[in-house]
């Protein structure tokens, strides 16, 4: 169902992790994504599913957002490790070979560490949009990138498109969600039929969502304009970011983590 797409979605707590620094919160998501391809053993892959797991519960947020999370990407995920078990290269025991296609003991093993690699990455940056305001994420990005005002990068203008984007993905599913039930009470069946006839059941979605995409775009750009938004420059800040110990011990442990990864590499 579109309506379990949680990506861009906030839910409101509070725990530890929705009080970060969402400056801290984003930049070590993704300095978490980059240490997992440290990780080439099962004690590494075991480590970082503790860590996350750990920062999940840490977070009060339900268990099946996460698992919503991954549903929708699922397929993704298995087409990406069925074409690394049939075409990587083989190592250890040879299972079947034919042509250029092998499944050895190495690929199998690979398969599974590309999997675990799509779940930490789908888990981490889920645990960042469900804890994290899409304002404060935008102003986090905006402090990220001021360093490049000097070369007259567009940071006020990037981070709010990415504000906005972000924030309109659950809006626009939502959408997505209603026009479909709508055709499904004129007769239209998305589950059934060959992979042609599901992409034609598709197309009458297409149009009503972009009509209401861009009557939405519009109708932000009036209410904008009706403010008086003049871009960035000159408007003073209604939230100020503030570094926090709790970052600073949060950092720490990312650190601790990173040494451990290192320690138990093969």
């Amino acid at each position: 169902m579109m309506n379990k797409l949680i990506f861009g979605r906030y839910i409101p707590g509070d725990s530890v992790v929705h009080h970060m620094d969402p400056r801290a919160k984003l930049l070590l998501s993704f300095y978490f994504i980059g240490i997992i391809f440290i990780a080439n053993n099962w004690a590494t892959y075991a480590l970082l599913f503790v860590f996350t797991l750990a920062a999940i519960y840490l977070s009060g947020v339900k268990w099946s957002f996460f698992i919503n999370g991954v549903k929708p990407l699922i397929w993704l995920i298995l087409f990406t490790v069925i074409l690394q078990v049939l075409f990587s290269a083989s190592g250890g025991h040879v299972y079947f070979q034919w042509g250029i296609i092998t499944i050895s003991q190495l690929g199998l093993i690979n398969g599974v560490y590309i999997f675990c690699r799509f779940v930490l990455i789908i888990f981490m940056s889920t645990l960042l949009t469900l804890t994290t305001p899409p304002l404060e994420l935008s102003d986090a990005i905006e402090y990220i990138l001021m360093p490049l005002r000097a070369v007259r990068f567009p940071v006020y203008e990037v981070a709010l498109m990415l504000s906005i984007a972000l924030r309109f993905v659950p809006t626009l599913m939502d959408e997505t969600e209603k026009i479909m039930n709508a055709q499904r009470a004129r007769g239209v069946d998305f589950g059934e039929g060959n992979i042609f006839q599901q992409m034609r059941a598709v197309v009458p979605l297409l149009i009503p969502l972009f009509v209401s995409s861009f009557n939405r775009a519009e109708d932000l750009a009036t209410a904008m304009e009706a403010r008086g938004y003049q871009g960035g420059e000159g408007r003073s800040k209604y939230r100020i970011l503030k570094w926090h110990q709790r970052d600073t011990w949060t950092t720490g442990c990312f650190a601790i983590l990173t040494v451990a990864l290192i320690f138990l590499r093969a």
